[in-house]
């Protein structure tokens, strides 16, 4: 890639970054951390399962040294197993000797007892915790050490990260115009329109994977997270990156799964990662020449592995088998696009959840009178469900019967089953009996009486609603 090319590179990503960063921004100012709460459990593990597997797997090709393999998921399982003759023995070796090492730390770090214990134990102790704690560092920094040994001799049998510019990018703002390769140049407004719809559904996109992303890990390390607060600094981080040729930002597995096994606890973990990284651009970028991709691989991998967990879709298939489906489906499409996999994984669990408000439990008993308890609100999606039962158990009925609505449960009520109940009562009266609500809730009763139905009966329980009933008329107080 030549210079012209390179810069044109940039130009694009900073404008990228500044309309996906204008786009989260602005649903960062509001009150958008709703959207959590329509990422199912299920929706997270599958997109956690299929993210690790998909991370892990496509790390393989740089434990084998292989080159030439395509990014898309499964071309790269593909061309990675039939590459396999091909592998290096030099990163096979290197790469296996890191994740051993890597895996030993882990549980030397998890098998640590209590603090509770004399001077010297408790001193060595700590020594093994700190070491395993900076675990990745310590291999990938002794990796690149026997890196450059061996080629200090002339033994290239690795390979290596290579040749990385140096130096901070200049701080500008993002042009508002691109030119092309055969020297056209695109307005601002034209990028815009060439975005159309996407201008909306990327920065969405983006955000749900932040959000599936920091639910995850927030579920593994019992922590709380503010959705508010992660759209706005993901916006914030995305106007700044803008000036500095930076991609656009959504959130990464891959790092937050490195950050999460490295131990990180708090938000002060990005400052001090953003101070390395600083530091690094500035001045140690001729040292990452030497490190070899096979421990970096292994790093990732081993970062991940913990992530994938299946013991979860047994225990969904115990409790309520339905919730596999979503699971299902975020899992299946993320290895497609983790981003289509997680939209795919809440519109399953939408449709779910849209399926139960139309479809609400309506409990049918025979006290004389045909009393029905509903189990849950009643909004404008259950209105034809709620008729059709009241039609099929009294009104079609020989002869037709009285019912007593048991309300105890509804705490919301809309405008559409405020017309089809004035359509119900009518008929009850047509046919000669009764449809009495009971247990009412005030805010419900409320919007009944402003209604001002026609033949509104209610009492305030079920037994005396049946009590006032009598086959064929209403009995009075």
């Amino acid at each position: 890639m030549d210079k012209d090319e390179k810069e044109r590179g940039n130009q694009q990503r900073r404008d990228n970054e500044l309309l996906h960063g204008c786009r989260t921004l602005e649903t960062g100012g509001v009150p958008v951390g709703f959207l959590l709460d329509f990422i199912s459990f299920p929706v997270i593990k599958g997109f956690t399962c299929a993210a690790a597997e998909t991370i892990g797997l496509g790390q393989v090709k740089n434990i084998l040294g292989l080159q030439g393999v395509p990014h898309q998921f499964y071309l790269e399982v593909y061309y990675t197993f039939s590459k396999i003759p091909e592998a290096r023995i030099g990163d096979v070796v290197l790469g296996l000797l890191c994740l051993t090492l890597l895996v030993m730390l882990m549980f030397m770090k998890t098998g640590l007892g209590s603090d509770d214990a004399p001077r010297y134990p408790r001193l060595s102790r700590k020594l093994v915790w700190a070491v395993a704690t900076m675990r990745n560092a310590l291999v990938v920094v002794a990796a690149s050490i026997i890196v450059f040994s061996w080629d200090a001799y002339g033994y290239h049998v690795f390979t290596i990260t290579g040749k990385t510019f140096q130096g901070l990018p200049p701080f500008r703002p993002p042009p508002t115009s691109d030119t092309t390769a055969n020297g056209t140049v695109v307005s601002f407004g034209e990028i815009v329109e060439d975005f159309g719809g996407g201008l909306s559904v990327i920065p969405l996109m983006g955000l749900l994977e932040s959000i599936a992303i920091a639910k995850a890990f927030a579920s593994q390390n019992d922590y709380r997270i503010d959705a508010n607060q992660e759209l706005l600094a993901i916006g914030v981080t995305n106007i700044m990156g803008s000036f500095v040729s930076a991609y656009p930002v959504t959130g990464s597995f891959g790092r937050t799964a490195v950050n999460s096994q490295t131990g990180v606890c708090s938000p002060a973990g990005g400052i001090i990662i953003s101070v390395i990284v600083l530091l690094s651009l500035a001045f140690l970028m001729p040292a990452f020449y030497y490190i070899p991709k096979a421990s970096l691989a292994a790093v990732i991998i081993c970062a991940v592995a913990p992530m994938v967990d299946y013991h979860v879709v047994l225990k969904m298939w115990r409790i309520r088998k339905l919730d596999l489906l979503p699971f299902v489906v975020t899992f299946l499409l993320s290895f497609w696009q983790v981003q289509y996999g997680i939209i795919g994984g809440v519109a399953v669990s939408g449709v779910l959840l849209l399926y139960n408000t139309a479809r609400p439990q309506i409990k049918v008993s025979d006290h004389g009178a045909l009393v029905m308890e509903l189990s849950s609100g009643l909004s404008f999606p259950a209105t034809e469900y709620l008729s059709h039962i009241i039609h099929t158990h009294a009104l079609k009925a020989s002869p037709p019967r009285s019912v007593v609505l048991d309300c105890h449960h509804v705490s919301i009520i809309d405008y559409t089953v405020i017309s089809e109940l004035r359509d119900v009562l009518r008929q009850f009266k047509q046919r000669d009996v009764q449809l009495i609500f009971s247990r009412l809730q005030p805010s419900v009763l409320e919007v009944l009486l402003a209604a001002d139905l026609e033949g509104l009966r209610y009492t305030e329980s079920v037994e005396a609603a049946v009590l006032r009933v009598e086959p064929g008329r209403l009995l009075d107080d």
